[in-house]
Order: structure tokens, then C-alpha cells, then sequence
């Protein structure tokens, strides 16, 4: 941003709070106390955060909440009856789907509980990484009603269909141990480590081949919601595509030059 002299820039919002840091690492963190309940005001200015992500992408996203609970899911003050229902399902589809779409590597931070609309959250990323103290599950069924905000379909994509079907129908809670051995969680790591790995492993690949990291990302997601012929006829066209930039050549010179891993990539 301009007018800023500090090395990281911050953008402040009630709710949702989005830190472009020099390294090229964008920081959104839920800031809702008490329990960073997603309302429909969180999901408004968390779509917010991530449209302006996708319009002007950093080189990559980490997206984190407190310390005890990463987003303890929908605010329940806000449930009433099915007109009710339909605006906050279409709020957390509108506020996820936009976090899903940012064309960059997006990480979430999970400490803490992760429940519900949390879990959910996490779910839209590409990457969870999770405190050892971290928990997460669906537990919507013990209010009698189901997950709304993407977690029938995201989590049966994560772990299968079964497993989600015993996690959502159980309500039942998650170790972070048992999210890494079923892979709703990709890594775990000590809880005083948690934000230092997530940094760590953004910043590095911050600086790689960021319109390669989208063109990855939208073959995968793109490719899972269709058949397998339709999918690599996608991934045909983006890896033809792909070569138009000038990471791409910069690539392969550095490679022919100097050997893999050498090049200094500009996002063009």
C-alpha cells in the first residue's frame, strides 16, 4: 500500500483483520471475541478479505484465529427459522467460496477448537495445519440440524465419504492426532510452533511460480467436481497456458543454466 513505510501492511477491520507482510504473506485472522462465532457480519468482511485477496494476490495465505479457538462456527443468536436458515448458508457458501477461489497456496492455522462452521473454514483451504492441541468436528447434528457452510461436501472430499458420514452424523470431536491419520489435518506441530511453521512454509512459497501456484490449484479443485477425461483436458489447457508467462521461461532457462531450484521467479 502506499503512504506505508513499515516493512508490513496492515489492513485493520472490525471481525477480520488482513496483514500483507513484506515477504509477500498475506495474514487474515478472525478476531470476534469471545469465541470468534462466525456471524453473518464475520462472513461478510471475511469474503470482503479474500475478494480483495483474489483481485490483488500476495504471494500466499495464512489464515489463523485466537489462540483457544481458531472459530467456534455459526453464531446460534442468529438461528431462527428457514428464512433465517437460507441467509446464513448462503452467507457462509458466499464468505467460503470466495476463501476457496483466492488463486494463491492458502494455509489455515488451526489452534484450538475448529468446530462446526470452524471446521468448515478450515476446510476451504488448501492446508491445515494444526496445534497438537487443536480439535476439530461437525457437531451441527446435536442441535438437529447439518452442516451448512460446505461441510457435507468439502469434508467427504477430505476423508472420504464413510468418515465423514460417522464424523457429521456422530457429532462427535477430532484430536489433532486423529485429523493428521485421517487427513482432515495435514501436519500438527507443537502449539508455540503453530504460527511459526505456517509462516514459514507460506513465505517459502511466496516467491516461487505464483500464477503456476493458480493454475495448480484450479486444476485440482476444478478437476474434482468433474470426470477424469474433463479434468485432464483442464489440466492440458492450463499446462499450455502456463508457458505464456514469464516464470515459465525463467524456469526453464535457470534449469537448463544452472539446474532445478536456481530460478528467482517474478509472478509474470
Amino acid at each position: 500500500m502506499s503512504g506505508v513505510s513499515s516493512s508490513e501492511d496492515e489492513v485493520s477491520g472490525q471481525l477480520v483483520r488482513c496483514q500483507r507482510r513484506a515477504d509477500g504473506v498475506a495474514v487474515v485472522t478472525l478476531d470476534n471475541p469471545k469465541v470468534n462465532a462466525l456471524s453473518l457480519a464475520v462472513l461478510t468482511r471475511l469474503g470482503e478479505v479474500a475478494s480483495d485477496l483474489t483481485t490483488n494476490p500476495p504471494g500466499a495465505v495464512v489464515i489463523t484465529g485466537g489462540e483457544r479457538l481458531f472459530a467456534a462456527g455459526a453464531d446460534i443468536s442468529e438461528f431462527g427459522g428457514t428464512a433465517e436458515a437460507e441467509r446464513i448458508g448462503r452467507g457462509f457458501h458466499s464468505a467460503l467460496d470466495a476463501v476457496a477461489a483466492i488463486p494463491r497456496f492458502v494455509i489455515a492455522a488451526v489452534s484450538g477448537y475448529a468446530l462446526g462452521g470452524g471446521c468448515e473454514l478450515a476446510l476451504a483451504c488448501d492446508y491445515r495445519i494444526a496445534a497438537d492441541k487443536a480439535v476439530f468436528g461437525q457437531p451441527e447434528v446435536l442441535l438437529g440440524i447439518i452442516p451448512g457452510g460446505g461441510g457435507t461436501q468439502r469434508l467427504s472430499r477430505v476423508v472420504g465419504a464413510s468418515r465423514a458420514k460417522e464424523l457429521m452424523i456422530t457429532g462427535r470431536q477430532v484430536t489433532s492426532e486423529e485429523a493428521l491419520r485421517i487427513g482432515l489435518a495435514d501436519e500438527v506441530v507443537p502449539n508455540d510452533s503453530l504460527l511459526e511453521r505456517a509462516m514459514a512454509l507460506a513465505s517459502s512459497v511466496a516467491t516461487g511460480a505464483v500464477l503456476a501456484h493458480a493454475a495448480i490449484k484450479r486444476a485440482v479443485d476444478e478437476g474434482l467436481s468433474t470426470s477424469l477425461a474433463e479434468g485432464l483436458l483442464l489440466e492440458r489447457r492450463l499446462f499450455t497456458d502456463v508457458f505464456t508467462t514469464d516464470d515459465s521461461q525463467t524456469g526453464v532457462k535457470s534449469f537448463l543454466e544452472k539446474g532445478p531450484g536456481k530460478a528467482t521467479f517474478s509472478g509474470r
